[in-house]
């Protein structure tokens, strides 16, 4: 696939789970693995649209809508839905179409990644799929106060960039971060067509 940037755009960002790397199957298998623990259990379409937000907040969401009140914490959910995920994070690919736009301007154009992972996690999918050596600025869930959809997390990937948010165009698989490119003044691309999810 060959993809043009937008014209006039001077920098680029990334997010990571579901966008650069095919990692959503295993974060979806962790978090069912985990609920069942407790005594719940998650569709997709519920991860889907929490798609962006950080793992506490979640976990936080699972036990409301789960009635699971009292009964567990969100420590105790995300701890177990991470030491799954761990298990099965050696097995993620990188997404080719979008990894093909970060080989093409690596260099060229300054980039990031703006991710609501925790920083752990993070590094350790960068790693594994071979990209971490494209990236200079990487700010995760850890970095921030507010998450996707406030536009924090995309201003200071902008700022370290030094980069303007209007000349910046982000690569996004969810709605939440759809939404934060858009508030930050940035261009949004939304990648989920260009690769099949199994999930």
């Amino acid at each position: 696939m060959q993809y043009e940037i937008k014209p006039g755009i001077k920098g680029l960002i990334f997010d990571l789970d579901g966008t650069l790397a095919d990692t959503m199957p295993f974060h979806f298998r962790g978090w069912k693995i985990a609920c069942k623990k407790f005594g719940a259990d998650i569709e997709p379409a519920f991860l889907r649209k929490h798609t962006g937000s950080p793992g506490w907040i979640i976990a936080s969401e699972i036990i409301k809508e789960c009635n699971l009140n009292g009964n567990v914490s969100i420590d105790e959910i995300m701890n177990e839905k991470l030491k799954e995920f761990y298990k099965d994070q050696h097995l993620v690919k990188p997404i080719l179409p979008v990894v093909e736009i970060v080989k093409k301007y690596h260099g060229i154009l300054p980039m990031s990644v703006g991710t609501g992972g925790h920083r752990l996690a993070v590094e350790r999918t960068l790693e594994i799929t071979g990209l971490r050596k494209y990236f200079d600025i990487v700010v995760t869930a850890n970095d921030v106060d507010n998450f996707k959809p406030h536009p924090e997390t995309f201003l200071k990937c902008a700022e370290q960039m030094n980069v303007d948010p209007e000349f910046i165009e982000v690569f996004e698989d969810g709605d939440l971060g759809i939404e934060a490119a858009i508030k930050a003044g940035m261009v949004a691309t939304d990648v989920r067509s260009w690769y099949d999810s199994n999930w």
